[in-house]
């Protein structure tokens, strides 16, 4: 993954990311037990040919400790990269709003604390704003949600304990309580398919989205991607094939790896 490099922009998000008390908790003021219910089927669900792993949390945005000088210094810093003419275009465009305006960067920086929080295992820090896609509408983000969603959603109404009301109804319901979609923008990450949790080779679909409500300084995070069973497997087996490598080119001479180098 190659990232721009602008310097200003990265100082001001290191500093956030490192002074941040962005909650590494969900919200358990907005988690009703429905949303923990959902949170709880998502987390392994077999569909048949593949296995569907989702998360679904809520975070408060809420930063502390930025240093006021650093962060006039950084607006003094864009506006002059902005005079003289040689600003990327990211600077003065991106699908996160203009990054000369601190709502924009803020907005960035809650983005990449929601992704670093969820998936620990991974490190997000490095992201910038073209890593995003804000989201045309909610209705195409529904329907996105609701296609992939349908092979769970049989699931979900055949297991004892969740099918008294429909999958999608109970999902987005949850979502509105939590989050007032109305009032929310949506925003997407853009995997690259290799370093991040979307990017596994069994991996058949994936989706992931930001609800942002900026009035109650919330964000709402869905991510679900399906593993196929079949690939999983190929690719463990690939794995395990790979700790012993033979030459054919050496007549009856089988090469170990490292356990031929060892003295036994």
């Amino acid at each position: 993954m190659k990232f721009l490099d602008l310097s200003p922009l990265a100082r001001y998000i290191e500093q956030a990311l490192n002074t941040s008390n962005f909650s590494a908790r969900p919200d358990t003021h907005v988690l009703r037990p429905t949303h923990n219910r959902l949170n709880s089927f998502l987390d392994h669900v077999d569909v048949g040919e593949y296995i569907v792993y989702g998360d679904l949390e809520a975070y408060s945005c809420k930063l502390a400790g930025l240093d006021k000088k650093l962060s006039r210094s950084l607006d003094q810093e864009v506006q002059q990269v902005a005079q003289t003419g040689s600003s990327p275009l990211e600077l003065s465009k991106s699908p996160l709003g203009p990054l000369t305006e601190a709502s924009s960067r803020k907005t960035l920086i809650y983005l990449i604390l929601t992704l670093n929080h969820i998936y620990p295992d991974y490190d997000f820090s490095q992201l910038r704003a073209h890593h995003f896609k804000k989201e045309a509408g909610l209705s195409r983000v529904e329907e996105l949600v609701d296609t992939h969603m349908l092979e769970v959603s049989k699931v979900w109404e055949n297991t004892p304990g969740f099918g008294e009301t429909s999958f999608l109804d109970t999902l987005w319901s949850s979502i509105d309580e939590a989050i007032d979609l109305k009032e929310c923008d949506v925003y997407s990450y853009n995997s690259d398919g290799e370093t991040d949790p979307f990017g596994e080779k069994a991996t058949v679909w994936s989706f992931n989205f930001f609800f942002y409500n900026k009035k109650l300084k919330r964000i709402l995070y869905i991510g679900v991607k399906a593993v196929s069973k079949a690939a999983a497997s190929d690719a463990k087996d690939e794995e395990e094939d790979s700790k012993y490598i033979y030459n054919s080119d050496d007549e009856g001479e089988v090469d170990y790896g490292m356990a031929g180098e060892m003295d036994v």
